[in-house]
Formats: C-alpha cells, structure tokens, sequence
C-alpha cells in the first residue's frame, strides 16, 4: 500500500516540486520514497511495505527501462498473472505484485486490466510513445486524481498532493455546492476543485504526448445475468464459498493481518473466516458508558471464536478536536459522521498491525439496507395508482401538517431517480433554497445522477437503488473514507466483499434471494448462520452510531457549531439566520444532525483549504503530523 504523484514537466517547475508533493502523502508510504525524471515527465513514491519487504522498490522499470510505474494497492492474483507472463518470456526480479503490472502492460497494453483482481490504483509512464497511463480498480478502492486545466497535468493519490505544485490554480468549484449538500459527496468525476477529477472507478486515462487527456471504461458492474431460479439456500451456499475463497485471497502479506469488528453480520463473518486461516487480531470502536457502544457485542463474539479483541474508546473532545484534521485527510468535504470512529479505529489499530480487514460492501451487493425493503410498496402503489391520481394526491397533502401516510404519499408521484433518499440524502431542493445564499447555485439533485437510474431502467426498483448505491455510495462515501481515515493512519485496509469475484455473483442474485419480507441480505444471513451465532447473524443493521446528535446539544459543542455557522465562511456561502435555526430545531427535539453536520464539515473544510478566507482560528486545529503548513489560495 503506497502513495504517488507525477506531473508532465514544465520547465518552471523547480526540481524538488516532485519531492514535496510527495511528502505531502508521506502518511500513505512512511517506509520508503524514490523518484524519476526525465526532460517529460516526473514521479514520486512513497511505500508502506506489505509484500516482499526487502524489494519492491518503486518506481518500477520493465525489461528495457522504457516504462515506469508507480502503484499503489494489492493484486491478489498477482501470482498467477505471474506465470502466465512467464510463459511469455518475461523474468522477474522481486516478488511483489507491482512487477505483475509493469510487465503485464509491456505484454497487454490496457488489456492488463482484465486480468486484475485486487484494489489498485497506478500509472505508467511509456518514454517512448511520451505518454502517460492511469488506472483504477473496478469500484474505486483505491483514489487516483488528476489535474488538468488545458495547459498543467498532474496526477496523485490524494489531491492535497497537488498544493505544492506552482502550476496548480486552487479555486473552488463553487457550482457543486449544491450537489455536495444533496448527497455529502459529488457523485461523479468532478470534485470541489476546479479541474481536479477523480479517475472513476472501472476507468482508465491516457495522457498523451501532446497534451489531449482521454479516459476510457474498462469495467462496468452489471444486472444482466439474474438467475430468478436461484433460491435461498443455493445461493447462501455459493455465498460461503465465494466469501471464504476472498478473504483468503485478501490475507497475502508479509505482515501480521488484523481484522475491525462491529457487533454487525458483516465484519463477524470476514473475522470467522479470516480465523479460519491464521490467529487475528480484531479490534472495536466504542463509547464510554453510552447506549452507541457496541464494545461488548464484539467483545463477546470474538471470544466465542478464540481470537484477541482490543477495544478502543472515544470521547465527544476527540471527535470535535479532530474534525479540521480530518477534512484536511478527507481532501474533499466529507460529512459522514462515522469517518471521526474510523479514524480513532485506524490509529489505535496500527498501534498493532500494518493491514486490516473490513466488511464494506455487503449492504451493496447482498441487500442490507433497509431502504430497499421500500421498493415493493413503491410499485404496488405505481401500478394499482394512475400516475394522475398518485400527481394530484401528492399536491393535495403536500403543505398539509404531517401525519402517517403523508410522505409515502408525496414520494409516490415521484420517479425512483428523484424518490430514492440517496439522492437528497442530507438537504434537498427546498432546503437548499432557504440556506443558500445564492439561489443560483441551487440544482436538481435528481437530475444530476438520473444517468445512473437510466442505465438500469428495465429492473426493478431495488435493483435500481442497488445499482445506484454501488455506484455512488459506495465508491464516494463507504470507501472514501475508508481509504483516507485508514491511510492517514499508515494502516491498509482490505475489503474482502468489495471484490470482482464477489460482485460477480452478487449481480446474478434475483430480489427474492436478497430480501424476503423485512429481512435484508437474506442469503448472507443464512449463509452466516452455518458460520455464526444466530444473534449475530440474524442482528438488524446499526451501521456505525456515535452520540453525535446528543453530544451537539451540549453546550461547548453546540458553541462551536454556532461560531462556525456565524463565521466569515458560513457568510460567504450560506443564509446564517436558517443554519441557526436548524440547529434551534435540533435543539428543540427535531433531529437535524445530519444537516448540521454537513454544513458544519463543510466550512471546517473550506477554513482548511482556503485559509486565507477567514479569521477563524481552524488551521492551528489541523494536528500537523505530516502538514508543515498549508497553502493560501492562487
């Protein structure tokens, strides 16, 4: 696991840019750095050592030094690639997955990446064409950013990498402004700098000697092959194997594996079956004497099945103490309130192990959210109901005081691209009206990913909310976060149900083998069942609670929030009386945590990227590890 940064040469760049922008990222690879130049091209490494301790060194050459990788990641079939390139006639110097991707494009080109299984992000500079390969894996486990306004290409890990570049123009792409208060994150290849893109995963670019970028797709997860005959039992079966074969694969190292653990059906199960193969090590995230913690759930799951537990402990200082420095880590605003648990996880377990298991990705793929269980409802409603009737009973009672049925009602003229609460997860339409501060950066949330519904608008409706999910929830919050809150901490962190064999599967699985009446991701359960204790297996989802909304009506918490909803910042951007009030209306009883937490996360974000803008004291907040200082806007 490791990070990189590159950029195509200009000739005012000073020659130690490469190294700083590399020591921005320091915390991804702290035992190892290298780097390459030539008149076109640079790049910069930084290695956390996993495989092959002792070698391994990037960046990586093939076998006539005329192409270069930087990669940061796990291939987990590396081996096998391996002897298919060996019977090509290609020989090998280390043992570490990297050689696999050097070689594998020197023999392939971009089809290597059919060949993958793993998380990876990397790029290959080709000396002699001059031009530059990118590529993500095929969920977007791994970050890859570029930089590209026309004239300066640059690519890293992370983008504060780019901050230290001269070329680099910081503004703010105050146009998604909107869109991040819909959904917490932009749900797309653009982010909230200018002309700084995320590679989508299942994508690669090519940059090409004279300055024209092009991106392509090489993996798109897909509904197409669902087998209605499946049942229950069939597919729980095909579930344990399935599961059992990648946690296997994702315990390569040359290093101790531990594993995080919730009192939740997902991480138990990757545990039980990480037991299988080696004693590990799990650790746990709770609260002192609060009804959130699950401390005693997972301590007691692991010691039914023999393995160690540590727990870890938090407190309403830390989780505000850290707030700017994790929207520094997050490098985009992030307002998923469990990202402050995943960091405080990440750090007490690298205290212990370099890598660790996660069981992200098992609401996606298998049904575990309790929204889906909505969907029925929904389409009975949409086909008993003329579309006119549903249109004008929604008008009716839409200003109406609430009552049981009204929202059902309001939602149900709605389409599934504008109804699902994805898609206005945190403020929608109205709410952003009140709160922004220029009406003309308000915009249809809906309208913005209904692309999304439109490539599966032949399924069924929780398949639609499946694929959106997978497609937006997961890459741009679940392993956001996971990513960034891990590798902050110099912690890599595997998902063992994020994987190409896994979604394979998944994707055959009909409706009635992923719910079935008010039970979610019904064939995991069962599956689990043959693996865990019941109450394990059968446990509704808590995701991961924290006492947030209790601990912002306290009063020193509750202060910094009004400070910041009073700030030169919050001015900027927002009506100050309504953000006020929505934290009066939380105060009062009415839950709006999750708007104050996003507009809060987001002014700690801009105070932190855009220093120069405020009187706030935010910057001397940011826990400076690897942070020598910030820079003002260009």
């Amino acid at each position: 696991m490791c990070g990189f940064v590159g950029y195509v040469n200009q000739t005012d760049v000073p020659s130690d840019t490469i190294v700083k922008m590399a020591n921005r990222i320091r915390h991804r690879g702290p035992d190892d750095e290298a780097y390459f130049n030539d008149d076109k091209v640079s790049m910069g490494f930084r290695r956390l050592s996993i495989i092959d301790l002792a070698h391994g060194k990037q960046p990586m050459y093939n076998q006539d030094q005329t192409k270069v990788l930087t990669f940061n990641g796990e291939i987990y079939n590396y081996q096998d690639i391996r002897k298919d390139l060996q019977k090509l006639g290609y020989e090998f110097r280390t043992d570490v997955d990297s050689e696999v991707l050097i070689h594998g494009y020197d023999a392939w080109g971009p089809d290597l990446l059919q060949h993958l299984r793993g998380m990876f992000a990397f790029v290959i500079y080709d000396s002699k064409t001059g031009e530059v390969f990118g590529a993500r894996d095929h969920f977007g486990i791994k970050p890859l950013y570029y930089y590209d306004d026309g004239k300066t290409f640059l690519w890293a890990s992370e983008i504060k990498a780019f901050l230290e570049h001269p070329n680099f123009k910081k503004e703010l792409n105050e146009d998604l402004l909107a869109i991040h208060l819909s959904f917490e994150f932009i749900p797309s290849k653009d982010t909230m700098f200018k002309n700084v893109f995320k590679l989508m995963p299942g994508h690669y670019f090519i940059h090409k000697a004279d300055g024209h970028t092009e991106t392509h797709e090489y993996y798109k997860f897909s509904y197409d092959n669902i087998d209605e005959n499946q049942t229950i039992e069939e597919d729980a079966k095909k579930i344990r194997k399935i599961v059992d074969d990648s946690v296997d694969a994702h315990m390569i190292a040359d290093v101790e594996v531990g594993s995080f653990l919730s009192s939740g059906i997902d991480s138990s199960y990757v545990l039980n079956e990480a037991a299988k193969l080696k004693p590990i090590q799990s650790f746990s995230l709770g609260f002192n004497n609060s009804k959130y913690s699950e401390l005693s759930w997972s301590t007691e799951f692991a010691k039914e099945i023999h393995q160690a537990n540590i727990p870890l402990t938090m407190t309403g200082d830390d989780y505000f103490d850290i707030l700017p420095t994790i929207m520094y880590y997050m490098d985009e605003p992030l307002s998923n309130p469990s990202a402050m648990q995943l960091y405080y996880l990440s750090k007490g377990t690298r205290e212990h192990v370099k890598v660790a298991l996660s069981g992200e990705g098992a609401d996606e793929f298998f049904g575990g959210y309790n929204t889906y269980l909505e969907a029925k409802p929904f389409e009975r409603y949409q086909k008993s109901v003329p579309r006119f009737v549903r249109k004008g009973l929604a008008k009716a009672v839409v200003n109406l005081p609430r009552f049981h049925g009204r929202r059902f009602l309001v939602r149900g003229a709605q389409p599934l691209s504008e109804r699902y609460y994805r898609v206005n997860y945190v403020f929608d339409y109205h709410d952003r009206e009140k709160i922004l501060k220029n009406p003309d950066l308000n915009r249809d949330a809906g309208e913005y990913t209904k692309h999304i519904f439109d490539d599966v608008k032949d399924k069924d409706e929780m398949t639609q909310m499946q694929y959106f999910d997978i497609n937006t929830w997961l890459p741009y919050d679940i392993l956001h976060k996971a990513d960034r809150m891990s590798m902050c901490n110099s912690l890599e962190v595997r998902t063992p149900l994020v994987d190409k064999e896994v979604a394979k599967f998944a994707a055959t699985m009909p409706i009635k083998t992923r719910i079935r009446g008010t039970e979610t991701k019904v064939s995991l359960r069962t599956a689990a069942l043959a693996e865990l204790p019941e109450r394990v297996a059968k446990k509704e989802k808590m995701g991961f609670p924290s006492p947030i909304a209790t601990w912002i009506k306290q009063d020193k918490y509750r202060k910094r929030i009004e400070e910041a909803f009073t700030s030169d910042v919050a001015k900027k951007f927002f009506n100050t009386d309504a953000l006020l009030e929505i934290l009066q209306e939380h105060i009062n009883g009415k839950s709006s945590m999750q708007k104050i937490f996003t507009i809060y996360t987001f002014i700690l974000w801009y105070e932190v990227y855009f220093p120069e803008n405020t009187s706030a004291d935010t910057i001397s907040k940011v826990r400076r590890t690897d942070i020598d200082k910030i820079p003002v806007a260009n």
